[in-house]
């Protein structure tokens, strides 16, 4: 694994984790239309992503957090009696990655959920409550067969393209550039996945958006639009150069188009500096804009990127943005 990959797959983490941070930091941001009529409702808006729709903690972001999230489906009533289960929503569980909602949920949300894995989670390794549903907005999964090989590991990453057929290599590739991103354990643990720097889902039904579909397949709607990079004409070799990088390390928060408004960059808080913007002006001052990169911003997002690029990555990368975002 490469120091860039290594840093991405850390910010991943990081991102996955922020998702259900940020769900509860920033509900006032959600259209205020949005109404959980029910725990079901509030479980798939604030709970799976780490405890996965059936309950049995198989996601991926549970892979990297110790100690694990609960598994649901390998627990009763009396190993969860229910003012436990009430006061780890409401206050969290120190120590874990399980945070608390009782600043984000009233107290009839805390309960509706509560008793939705109660009923219908506690001890039932028969859960069907899969993401791919026609209630998540996957109204066809099946038509991406070709990849479900790759995602099970039934057939491995490291197969040469000669003794795939024209269906198993339309597969492999679908798998590189969409699934892996939650699918990657199969093969991650012999150091096959290969992962994308591009967010390849945006959420479908988690809440509505003020504006019209822009992405018809998805239904994810302003985010496609920013994950279009931005190249300026005429670059020199150090521009472009810093593209790529940029492109490979920076975009994944301040996004493609150097808004900061993509899927991830929409979610941290502060948000990241949008190069975009009129006020942004450190590509005046280089030396300045180097030392944030290299250190990092204390109580941000932003990490210190010392130890992964050298100064003169660093270097390209503030030349590209000086070129593609001060207009």
């Amino acid at each position: 694994m490469n120091k860039h990959l290594a840093t991405f797959r850390l910010t991943a983490i990081i991102a996955a984790l922020l998702f259900s941070l940020a769900f509860a930091a920033a509900r006032a941001g959600v259209d205020p239309g949005m109404d959980f009529a029910d725990g079901h409702s509030v479980y798939r808006f604030y709970c799976y992503q780490c405890h996965a729709y059936a309950g049995n903690a198989q996601t991926l972001s549970s892979t990297y957090l110790n100690p694990k999230p609960r598994d649901f489906t390998r627990e009763s009533r009396e190993s969860l009696p229910l003012e436990r289960m009430l006061d780890a929503v409401r206050e969290g569980r120190p120590g874990t990655a399980m945070i608390g909602f009782g600043e984000v949920l009233d107290e009839a949300e805390i309960e509706a959920v509560v008793w939705y894995i109660r009923n219908e989670l506690l001890g039932n390794p028969d859960a069907n409550a899969k993401y791919h549903s026609p209630e998540n907005g996957w109204t066809n999964h099946d038509r991406y067969s070709a990849a479900f090989p790759f995602v099970s590991g039934e057939i491995s990453l490291t197969t040469p393209l000669d003794e795939l057929d024209a269906t198993q290599k339309a597969g492999r590739e679908l798998y590189v550039s969409a699934c892996v991103s939650c699918h990657d354990q199969p093969n991650s643990a012999e150091g096959e996945a290969i992962w994308e720097t591009r967010a390849v889902s945006f959420p479908r039904r988690h809440y509505s958006h003020r504006e019209p579909p822009l992405d018809v397949v998805s239904s994810a709607s302003p985010y496609a639009r920013h994950e279009i990079a931005t190249i300026p004409e005429n670059m020199t070799d150090a521009e472009a150069r810093g593209m790529k990088l940029y492109q490979d390390n920076c975009a994944f928060c301040h996004a493609p188009d150097g808004t900061g408004q993509n899927w991830i960059g929409s979610f941290l808080e502060p948000k990241p500096r949008d190069f975009t913007s009129q006020e942004f002006t450190l590509w005046k001052a280089p030396d300045a804009f180097r030392e944030i990169v290299r250190q990092g911003i204390p109580g941000t997002s932003m990490p210190a990127w010392r130890h992964v690029l050298s100064d003169e990555e660093i270097d390209a990368i503030i030349a590209y943005v000086g070129v593609a975002f001060r207009a």
